[in-house]
């Protein structure tokens, strides 16, 4: 056997499964997580920064732009100052823009175009003494028409950084909705891989389980069984070739045991009717006189000779009668007057232990299809066995049930006797199984109830027992129903009517 097939392979299998499922969603949602986090770092120290100074270039050249108009108007020296602080910032804020491309972050080239135009003029914000020492502060002002540029130039890059933003920002949205569906994706899968798991090894055990229950069963209770159909390469495959190996070596050896008791019965049948003809012609005088204690001896020995040939007969019939064996004529008997005959052979047997059989089979019982003289024996031996497990004043019912939904018929013994201890009641219909409570004071081969189970399977019924102990026992047989002609089909209805009212 592959042992990747045995029933360890396919739990690690499952297992393995179930972790590669949940790590694979647990590496998809670090993956997103390290992009969001990504984002999040860009937007703060880029786009915010980038923002922030943007706001701030824009404050300074239009302060720029506002002390010089208030310069030309009133001639004062602190708006030049005041302008020379604000060129320093603006000069400052976009250094720290440009230093953000310098630690390899992506920055608009319109930063660099404004720094460019802004260093195409002489005098830098920082260069206070050169502001101090200028000849004619016009050469220090930036003209209005420059800083409108630099100020659409800024707009738009500021534009661009807000665009940035938003489209970050709608991204960390779809990285945290994308997380969430990995999520729940991934706790699909993997209830849905666990369940399809739990339910493959559910099936691919308990099939086999219940075959082997099934077969177990059989041989405890008929002491055989069909052959296990598992064809999984597991543990449970080995187990079932196994149970199919032991359950044909049961079955062969049953056979060579029937076959040997049927031999036996032949070899030893000859030599004892040989014996019991001799005793007979002794005991008849036909050899001479004899007195009365030879009589006496005689008489014992053919009392057991007797015993002997009836068991004799039981086993040869068991043979016979095993399952699949049994040859029967199928043609429809009449159960009313095959009951009334069985009373009258079994009547004196049951008189001698003051033993009352009572019929109620009436006579519109429906026939049944089967073998009047295994039928017969079916009777005889439920109605014996009952007389003989019996005690003095106790009864006997024959009775008559409903027609089922198959079209059998069922019938039953029931006596008030001691009943059937209950872990006995399932091995009654064994071959030679005789319960512990009988063996010491009854005689019998325990073959009786295995003949008649043979007889009512071989018609197509099933046989069964209900027993309290003190309360007596039921066997209970069903057999189907003939309706080979118009008549006995009228009367099965009548009677499956009349048995429905009641």
């Amino acid at each position: 056997m592959d042992p990747s097939y045995g029933i360890t392979g396919k739990l690690l299998v499952w297992f393995f499964a179930i972790v590669a499922i949940f790590y694979g969603t647990i590496l998809l949602l670090y993956m997103n997580f390290q992009q969001v986090v990504h984002i999040s770092e860009t937007i703060v120290s880029k786009n915010y920064a980038i923002s922030d100074y943007s706001k701030r270039t824009l404050e300074n050249l239009i302060s720029m732009e506002e002390n010089e108009k208030k310069y030309h108007l009133l001639k004062k020296q602190d708006y030049l100052t005041f302008f020379a602080d604000a060129r320093k910032e603006f000069e400052s804020s976009l250094l720290k823009i440009l230093s953000l491309s310098a630690r390899g972050q992506a920055v608009s080239s319109k930063w660099q175009e404004v720094y460019d135009a802004y260093r195409s003029y002489p005098i830098q914000a920082g260069d206070t003494k050169a502001l101090e020492e200028v000849s004619s502060p016009d050469s220090v002002w930036i003209p209005e028409k420059v800083i409108n540029e630099w100020i659409k130039k800024i707009s738009a890059a500021r534009l661009e950084n807000q665009q940035e933003v938003e489209s970050a920002t709608r991204e960390l949205n779809t990285r945290g909705v994308r997380s969430v569906q990995n999520a729940l994706i991934g706790l699909g899968i993997s209830s849905l891989v666990g369940l399809l798991g739990v339910v493959f090894l559910a099936y691919s055990m308990i099939r086999p389980l219940k075959e082997l229950m099934r077969g177990i069963r059989s041989i405890a209770k008929e002491r055989r069984s069909e052959p296990l159909k598992i064809h999984s390469r597991d543990e449970f495959g080995e187990l079932a070739a196994a149970f199919n190996d032991m359950a044909s070596r049961l079955r062969q050896e049953e056979q060579l045991r029937s076959d040997f008791i049927s031999m036996l019965s032949h070899e030893i049948r000859t030599p004892l009717t040989s014996i019991r003809e001799s005793v007979n012609m002794i005991e008849e005088e036909v050899m001479g006189p004899i007195n009365d204690r030879q009589r006496k001896f005689l008489e014992i020995a053919g009392s057991e000779i007797g015993r002997i040939c009836d068991l004799l007969n039981h086993l040869m019939q068991a043979s016979r009668l095993e399952p699949g064996t049994l040859k029967l004529t199928h043609e429809p008997v009449d159960i009313f007057a095959l009951v009334v005959a069985c009373i009258q052979i079994l009547n004196p047997s049951a008189e001698a232990k003051k033993v009352y059989i009572i019929s109620e089979v009436p006579p519109e019982t429906p026939d049944v299809l089967g073998d009047s003289q295994s039928l017969q024996q079916v009777f005889l031996n439920l109605i014996g066995n009952a007389i003989k497990f019996c005690d003095a004043q106790c009864h006997i019912w024959i009775r008559v049930g409903n027609i089922d939904n198959r079209n059998r018929i069922t019938f039953s013994v029931v006596d008030s006797g001691p009943g059937i201890l209950e872990e006995d009641q399932a091995k009654l219909f064994n071959k030679f199984y005789r319960a512990a409570t009988v063996r010491e004071h009854l005689d019998g081969v325990g073959l009786g109830l295995s003949i008649t189970k043979n007889i009512v399977e071989a018609h197509g019924g099933a046989i069964w027992v209900e027993s309290q102990v003190g309360k007596g026992a039921t066997f209970s047989f069903s057999l189907p129903v003939a309706v080979s002609d118009a008549r006995s089909g009228q009367t099965a209805s009548r009677w499956r009517k009349k048995a429905h009212a009641q």
